[in-house]
């Protein structure tokens, strides 16, 4: 007799019945011979109706101990065919390496346009030139040495005024199709860079007040001065950082507004786009940046650091960027993904923090000779030097622009240009006085000289050019030496009025062949290995930040100029 212990208390349940599985496999029961009539037929139906329902209900009760068990089941799934997107799992990595590298190598053939070139030269040229060109951006660093090639004498310019007041912005497309322009009116206007016309406005809102006063989020536009703009690399949205605290979003194809972000206290005064993604940047008054992820429309974080307003903000590829600090005289570099930042600090020497360091004395002795005259000599003309350059101590760093993921470039109200480096905490290289001097005439003081400050700087990426502007009538052109340890000035070009916005990008093959704006000059053929350059600059009579500085003169407008720079021939 089986011990009581080992007996299961569990109920067995029904065992299936011949009947429910031959109708389970849909056996159908012939009837005889001689009795096949109606009410035999009415039968089959009602007996196949019972076995139908049976089934369900046994099925619903299954367990594994019936109908053979776990070890019965055949797991084995049949291998299909590899495709050319999925994995294998016997794959090495080799092979999947491989099988990657074709998969990119079409997908660039894909890209280019077909029935142009032969596919000897797609695969000679075309594709090694794609492949070179994507390693070299995804290493962040330099590669493009291009700055002796560019002839800047001889430009194509277009002239865009649509706006009544200082314009405090410009930017272009990366296909260079559009340009877009903000004004202190608060409108923001979308031009053709085919035609060079006007081709859509987003006006500024009015809001009502009192007990029908709208909600932020219901008014479709800002309600204030715009200070800055940025295109996604996709050339599908638009961001623009206004004075009513708010970042807008456009969607620039369909030319409405997508949606307002909030949570800036103060207002906005810089935006940017991380290069190939739709993630922004924005920088305000109130001391932060916030990062928002237009892919999902969602705010992501806000980072703390600066100890004033925040008035310019760049970044590139990487999960970095740049901000300048104004009178906190820092610039900050923000790791991102590792939620850190790293200080560096502009501006003048204090004694207290030269002293800390260790060599406040020897600056100090070479000050008191110069004052005193008591040594002639290079002594001397080293410490009137100093002197003067103490005269012009940095208050404030206005604007930023990154060169490559480590290196950038800043100017501030002293009129110099500073070249960083991220494994520095000083400036690798200073430019002094790279705008002149402004002079004004005073009943007390006679000419009264201070320096013109840079008001905007911007870079050719991952290249050894950028410039620089202010209001001494020029955007002038600066080339970095080969190691990137300074700078010098290779060209100008006439622009009159406050430079308020700079943008320099590579055109594309093609891009503005056919503009109705550019000069129909045949130009000699150039074998340069290089393409034209788009220079846009926004002017105005005054700053973009207030009203304490105005431009009069014959050519001043307010309005924006676009430049071709072409290689030389």
């Amino acid at each position: 007799m089986p011990d009581s212990f080992f007996a299961s208390t569990k109920t067995r349940k029904r065992k299936r019945s011949v009947s429910t599985a031959e109708g389970a496999r849909g056996v159908k029961k012939i009837p005889r011979k001689g009795k096949s009539s109606s009410q035999d037929t009415k039968l089959t139906h009602a007996s196949a109706r019972r076995g139908g329902a049976a089934d369900e209900e046994l099925n619903s009760d299954r367990t594994d101990s019936e109908g053979g068990g776990i070890d019965d089941i055949d797991l084995r799934a049949d291998v299909q065919p590899e495709t050319s997107g999925d994995e294998d799992e016997q794959e090495t990595p080799a092979e999947k390496r491989l099988r990657l590298a074709k998969l990119y190598l079409d997908s660039v053939k894909d890209g280019l346009a077909e029935g142009e070139f032969d596919a000897a030269e797609i695969d000679r040229e075309l594709i090694s030139e794609r492949l070179r060109q994507d390693v070299l951006e995804h290493s962040g660093k330099v590669h493009l040495f291009v700055a002796d090639f560019y002839d800047f004498t001889s430009t194509s310019p277009l002239r865009c005024r649509g706006h009544r007041f200082s314009v405090t912005s410009a930017v272009a497309s990366d296909d260079a199709q559009f340009l877009y322009t903000s004004g202190k009116e608060g409108t923001i206007n979308k031009w053709s860079l085919q035609s060079g016309k006007k081709i859509a406005t987003f006006y500024k809102q009015r809001v009502s007040k009192g007990k029908e006063k709208a909600l932020p989020q219901d008014i479709q536009g800002h309600t204030d001065e715009i200070l800055s703009l940025a295109v996604s690399s996709d050339g599908r949205y638009l961001a623009s950082g206004s004075k009513d605290r708010r970042v807008g979003i456009w969607d620039v194809e369909k030319d409405e507004w997508v949606k307002g972000f909030g949570g800036h206290k103060d207002s906005v005064s810089s935006v940017a786009f991380r290069k190939g993604t739709q993630q922004l940047y924005t920088g305000s008054f109130d001391r932060t940046i916030k990062l928002f992820d237009l892919s999902a429309m969602g705010y992501i974080e806000t980072l703390f650091g600066h100890q004033d307003t925040i008035l310019c903000l760049d970044a590139l590829r990487g999960e970095t960027a740049v901000t300048a600090g104004a009178r906190d005289r820092t610039i900050r570099f923000w790791k991102i993904a590792d939620e850190s930042q790293l200080v560096f600090r502009g501006g003048g020497k204090s004694a207290i923090r030269e002293l800390l360091e260790g060599g406040a004395f020897e600056g100090h002795e070479d000050e008191e000779q110069v004052n005193g005259l008591e040594v002639d000599g290079p002594k001397s003309k080293k410490g009137k030097e100093k002197m003067k350059e103490s005269k012009y101590a940095e208050g404030s760093i206005e604007c930023v622009a990154m060169i490559d993921e480590t290196t950038f470039v800043s100017g501030g109200d002293t009129g110099s240009i500073c070249l960083w480096n991220t494994q520095k905490k000083k400036p690798v290289y200073t430019q002094t006085l790279c705008h002149g001097f402004h002079e004004v005439q005073s009943s007390t003081e006679g000419l009264v000289r201070t320096p013109r400050w840079i008001t905007a700087v911007a870079s050719l990426r991952y290249s050894d050019m950028f410039v620089s502007g202010s209001w001494d009538g020029d955007v002038r052109f600066w080339k970095l030496d080969q190691k990137l340890r300074s700078f010098s000035l290779v060209g100008s070009i006439l622009a009159s009025g406050v430079v308020n916005s700079l943008q320099l990008l590579t055109l594309p093959k093609g891009a503005l062949d056919n503009a109705s704006w550019r000069e129909k000059e045949q130009r000699p053929p150039t074998k340069s290995p290089v393409q034209p350059a788009l220079l846009v600059v926004g002017l105005g009579q005054e700053h973009r930040l207030g009203r304490w500085l105005s431009v009069k003169g014959e050519r001043v407008t307010n309005a924006t100029m676009v430049h071709i720079i072409y290689p030389r021939t």
